[in-house]
């Protein structure tokens, strides 16, 4: 049985994002997606064209009433309290599929009474649930720190209320998938972010490390710049953020900072890296796939994505703790051991071609069940016919709840 969600059906869909002004892991998620269903429109509270490289530039783009201040990078965290009703503005009565990329707020748009929605999960709303107890503590004013608590409290309630709401979850990993049970009340399947390993390519090492990530504090890249302070050994971090001030104020000769680069940079960056360098715990983190992809090892925070993305002494190394244990991982860690062959295959399990066939077929298996039918097959991206698992998914074991 096949349901019409493919380009030229008559099924109407919305893609719905938090946030477009940048182009982050969930962004270029995001972007496959709506390559997936490219005559969909697209909606976010906010929207910024050359923030996100035209990248939608073809697209119909619907923003919110937020557009008007014109928020920034710098300034859309600002607006946090009024994104909900941002998403809830939106009215996607007229469509029969709805799909959200979140790992904020994006979970909770409205769908038509007779519609299907389908949420990519990039992880719950970090700053209420895994990261509240950190936020909490960076306020150092006891009165604004009661306020923010009290919001957060607010906000995990209206989280888990809008959690119901959507048909069917989808995630980035099994780290994601246990947080969406614990904290949403919801099952979901994993479906491992796209990545376009054919841009990268082996090339001779040199002796820098480099670290790529987003500079926010949660990033943990001040453990990063203390082991290589600590090592004199030469760590180029590439990217820009909110954090990027505090952290060069830390840095010593031998770190610098490449500011964010292009992706062709960027690959080129990687492949000629000794190492990897990747301090956050991430969700899934699409830097040490495209890592491996380049033929190089990564020294990962071990926890999170990276233990299903690095395989220890064959990819890279996976550590623990703070500065001085990264500090022994690098020390410790011989990168003329791992075969860049090795880096590379392990790289092509998360593929873009891999996703490109297993998000559509998780999305028709909603539909299918969202009118009644359960169980049936359904013809894949690829034309081949498949049940509801399959390459690059991971089902639930069971189903968790909390009081």
């Amino acid at each position: 049985m096949r349901l019409p969600t493919r380009p030229g059906s008559h099924t109407r869909v919305a893609l719905v994002h938090d946030f477009l002004i940048g182009v982050r892991g969930a962004e270029r998620v995001f972007f496959e997606i709506c390559e997936l269903y490219p005559e969909a429109d697209v909606f976010s509270p906010i929207y910024d064209e050359q923030g996100t490289e035209g990248r939608l530039v073809d697209r119909n783009v619907q923003s919110s009433f937020l557009q008007r201040v014109h928020p920034g990078k710098r300034t859309f965290r600002g607006l946090l309290p009024l994104y909900p009703a941002a998403i809830r503005s939106f009215d996607l009565s007229g469509y029969d599929l709805v799909i959200s990329s979140s790992s904020a707020w994006a979970h909770a748009a409205w769908r038509g009474e007779d519609a299907t929605h389908v949420c990519y999960c990039h992880n719950p709303f970090r700053y209420a649930w895994n990261e509240r107890d950190r936020t909490l503590a960076e306020r150092r004013n006891p009165v604004s720190r009661a306020l923010l608590s009290a919001f957060l409290c607010r906000w995990r309630e209206w989280d888990r209320a809008a959690a119901q709401r959507v048909d069917r979850y989808v995630t980035n990993s099994r780290t994601t998938q246990r947080r969406i049970a614990d904290y949403l009340c919801r099952e979901s399947t994993v479906v491992y972010p796209p990545v376009d390993t054919h841009r990268f390519a082996p090339s001779e090492a040199r002796s820098h490390y480099v670290l790529l990530s987003a500079l926010m504090s949660h990033k943990r890249i001040d453990l990063a710049i203390e082991a290589f302070n600590q090592l004199g050994l030469p760590l180029i971090v590439v990217g820009d953020g909110p954090d990027e001030g505090r952290l060069r104020s830390l840095a010593g000769p031998t770190i610098r900072f490449a500011g964010r680069v292009d992706d062709e940079r960027a690959a080129r960056m990687l492949s000629s890296a000794q190492a990897v360098v990747v301090t956050s715990i991430e969700e899934f983190g699409i830097a040490a796939v495209e890592a491996q992809a380049a033929g190089r090892p990564v020294i990962a925070a071990g926890a999170g994505g990276a233990l299903e993305t690095v395989v220890e002494g064959v990819t890279g190394t996976l550590w623990g703790g703070g500065a001085q244990e990264l500090a022994a991982a690098v020390g410790d860690f011989d990168a003329l051991k791992i075969d860049p062959a090795d880096c590379v295959e392990n790289a092509r399990r998360f593929d873009t071609a891999i996703f490109r066939e297993a998000f559509p077929r998780e999305v028709d298996a909603a539909l299918l069940e969202r009118h009644g039918v359960v169980g049936a097959q359904v013809i894949g991206a690829n034309g081949r016919s498949n049940g509801h698992g399959g390459a690059g998914v991971q089902r639930p074991a069971r189903k968790t709840r909390i009081s």
